[in-house]
């Protein structure tokens, strides 16, 4: 982006096994994004998405932009995902209501953070049983626009409690790149020092760990 202007921006689908392409095709996109710019002396910050989301995704995406940095000079700032879905969400909605950016957590729970109209954060990022996010949403004054993949996954738990849900084929369900470059460039902090993954609960791998551990002390 220069200023409001996207110059490049692209979604990266899965590979025809169905496997997330991080590793293969991130870097070839990301040269492509600085030419647009005029490149890499032309571009002045690196944005990066810190999560919450796949742990190898948010590993690879925060270890690039790292390298990226270090091998340019240019200062990395890190987004929450949330807050970027939730960006977008807010302009769609204008100044209306309140949004709710709903993730897909696997394991039959979801990531979540609510906004006011103007993009406040008014919710920390919680991970939640989409029922017990349900009856959350159930406490507030007025129902939410609700937007992301969480949302059209869960649709009618949400729904059931009020959430107005776009369509599934909206933008607004998608985290755009040009929403976590719009955070970043107004972040105050840019030296990378703050660039921890949002995890919000431990990965598979402690889990099977600790699982395992349990059933040797058996």
């Amino acid at each position: 982006m220069r200023g409001e202007s996207v110059l490049h921006e692209v979604s990266i689908g899965l590979a025809p096994d169905g496997r997330p392409r991080h590793s293969t095709a991130l870097l070839a996109e990301v040269e492509r994004a600085a030419a647009a710019a005029g490149g890499w002396e032309a571009v002045g910050r690196i944005a990066v998405g810190l999560g919450p989301g796949s742990f190898v995704g948010i590993r690879i995406g925060i270890a690039t932009a790292r390298g990226l940095s270090l091998g340019t000079g240019l200062p990395v700032a890190g987004v929450s995902t949330l807050d970027a879905l939730g960006r977008g969400l807010a302009e769609s909605a204008g100044a209306g209501g309140d949004c709710l950016a709903v993730l897909d957590a696997r394991r039959g729970e979801v990531f979540a953070a609510l906004y006011s109209g103007a993009g406040e954060r008014l919710w920390d990022p919680l991970v939640a049983a989409p029922g017990v996010l349900a009856e959350r949403l159930a406490e507030l004054p007025s129902p939410p626009l609700a937007a992301g993949p969480g949302a059209v996954r869960f649709r009618h738990e949400l729904a059931s409690r009020g959430a107005e849900i776009p369509d599934d084929g909206d933008p607004a369900h998608r985290v755009a790149a040009r929403h976590v470059c719009a955070i970043a460039a107004s972040a105050k902090d840019a030296d990378g020092s703050a660039l921890e993954p949002i995890y919000l609960r431990p990965p598979d791998a402690q889990r099977w760990r600790e699982r395992d551990d349990s059933k040797t002390a058996e």
